[in-house]
């Protein structure tokens, strides 16, 4: 990879300002100066530095938000604020995408990665990827809708669903329940429940795949996965 390129990758400006830093002698190969933005790297191998800091090469980046309300799931938007502005730009010069979307009004776990790779084989009706939800229902759910769930349910387009496995926390006049489904339709939570007469009032995702949300994240704070939840997340596509 031309060296250039590789410093721009890794956020330390664009090619024009990363050649500036190349003639000013900013930059080293393997301990040596150097000022030839054409020179060819192995980012894996040779060892790159500015100014004395390890430049370390990243590919792709894995980060788990705690999504908040009032926030979009796409890369830009004219009006409203999206799951990318949250990100330093650190990240967002990578070209990261969330992986699926939650509601502008659902919190939760929400996957950003630039692995387009990773994200279509996770988001493929095929794997039936389980996604867990934990929500509040203006209504009174019982075992009747436990059962309705795990037959699969008509939505009001006509799409019969994939079981769903409902768990009720509480039961009363708003109930607390979590829900586990394996498919990613438009607003498929919210659908489901008016499918039994109910209505949800408040949407948050636990977790997806192997994934759960780590609890520590308040609400629009993010972190990089770890190397182990990386591979837990490629088995889980496998």
């Amino acid at each position: 990879m031309r060296l250039d390129k590789l410093l721009a990758n890794m956020g330390f400006g664009s090619r024009k300002e990363v050649r500036q830093l190349l003639k000013k002698g900013a930059v080293q190969v393997n301990a040596e100066s150097v000022k030839d933005a054409a020179l060819h790297v192995d980012p894996e191998n040779d060892e790159v530095t500015i100014l004395g800091e390890r430049v370390v090469y990243k590919e792709f980046i894995y980060l788990m938000l705690n999504k908040p309300q009032g926030v979009i799931s796409a890369t830009e938007d004219d009006r409203d604020r999206t799951v990318i502005d949250l990100l330093d730009s650190e990240y967002r010069h990578f070209e990261p995408f969330p992986v699926g979307r939650l509601d502008k009004d659902t919190e939760g776990f929400l996957l950003i990665t630039n692995d387009g790779k990773l994200a279509h084989e996770l988001l493929s009706p095929k794997k039936e990827v389980p996604k867990t939800y934990y929500a509040h229902i203006d209504g009174r759910v019982d075992e009747t809708d436990i059962e309705r769930f795990a037959e699969g349910l008509t939505l009001d387009d006509g799409y019969f669903t994939k079981p769903g496995q409902l768990r009720i926390l509480h039961s009363a006049e708003t109930s607390e329940i979590e829900l586990t489904i394996t498919e990613g339709k438009f607003h498929q939570v919210k659908r489901m429940f008016e499918a039994v007469g109910k209505r949800v009032v408040y949407l948050k995702r636990l977790s997806m795949g192997p994934l759960e949300l780590d609890t520590t994240l308040s609400l629009g704070e993010y972190r990089e996965l770890t190397d182990e939840e990386v591979a837990m997340l490629r088995n889980e596509k496998g």
